[in-house]
């Protein structure tokens, strides 16, 4: 390895050396924080929907297939990432039940990256659509079966704000060691 390489991979802090050259790497403008209402409502949704935007855009384009390949020894990869997120979405605003949490950090093989994002996407706006319905935060999200137990609007909302940043974090550095893009 040429003492360049080795400099590389330590200013990356992987151990592995990165694949993108400087030209392949793509700089996005990091989005600033969102500017929502006042209410309680208006700043948990707007800052879900800033980071669901973010994790989409991070995926998105993303090459394949390493967008599927493992970035780290327990497996993570990019789309893995945002099809577990589609499953939490839909566990947590659509009440569907998950048989196999780990089982979510793999999408399915016959999947491409659009076809993940587009899954991502329709699901966030059917988990909004429940959002739409709620109007007490204190109250339980809504079922389509009554009497099937649920959290508080405000208790899904702020657990999705944890769970996608939290792997909206991990994508982001998935991202750049596929292929260099950074931000937002």
């Amino acid at each position: 390895m040429s003492s360049a390489d080795a400099v590389e991979r330590d200013q990356a802090g992987t151990g592995r050396k990165s694949t993108a050259s400087p030209a392949r790497r793509r700089r996005r403008r990091d989005a600033p924080p969102p500017r929502t209402g006042n209410s309680e409502s208006e700043v948990l949704r707007g800052f879900l929907d800033y980071l669901r935007h973010s994790v989409a855009a991070k995926v998105e384009g993303a090459p394949e297939p390493e967008a599927r390949t493992a970035a780290v020894p327990s497996g993570t990869n990019l789309l893995g990432l945002l099809h577990h997120l589609t499953y939490v979405e839909r566990a947590t605003f659509l009440g569907e039940k998950v048989a196999d949490w780990p089982g979510t950090f793999h999408a399915p093989s016959a999947d491409g990256v659009a076809e993940v994002v587009a899954r991502y996407r329709t699901t966030v706006a059917e988990a909004n659509a429940v959002l739409d319905e709620c109007t007490d935060l204190a109250a339980p999200v809504t079922r389509p079966t009554p009497n099937k137990s649920a959290p508080s609007a405000r208790w899904a909302l702020a657990h999705m704000i944890e769970e996608t940043g939290r792997h909206a974090g991990h994508a982001d550095i998935i991202r750049e060691l596929i292929d260099g893009a950074t931000g937002r």
